[in-house]
């Protein structure tokens, strides 16, 4: 068994794969000047980054959760994946409400992808 760590920091790897699945950590905002959408926006690239060091892409992705600070803050956070999202391949996903650990953070998200055979 083969497990590969990706953007390795202090406490965590930015994703594990593991034979042909790839486990996102929550990802946060590098900007968190941004408001929701934007951090949003934010998020979803460098889950783009990650999909794609781990040999995927967005449409691998088989489910998602999507962490508020603020329920009320949905439609911005929508917004931004609406614009993402590739309507042909949409995963699974559930948004939820919870206090994040730096109340800049106004949206976290985590995710699991299939990486295609033979990358």
């Amino acid at each position: 068994m083969t497990i590969r760590r990706i953007a390795e920091e202090q406490r965590l790897s930015g994703a594990v794969a593991q034979g042909n699945t790839l486990y996102l950590a929550g990802q946060v905002a590098d900007d968190t000047s941004l408001d929701v959408e934007g951090q949003t926006a934010d998020i979803l690239a460098q889950i783009d980054a990650l999909l794609a060091e781990a040999g995927t892409d967005k449409r691998h992705l088989l489910s998602a959760t999507v962490v508020l600070a603020d329920i009320r803050d949905a439609p911005a956070m929508n917004r931004a994946w609406d614009r993402w999202l590739d309507p042909a391949a949409k995963p699974a996903r559930m948004t939820i409400q919870a206090p994040l650990v730096d109340p800049a953070w106004r949206v976290e998200i985590t995710g699991i992808a299939a990486i295609p055979t033979g990358t």
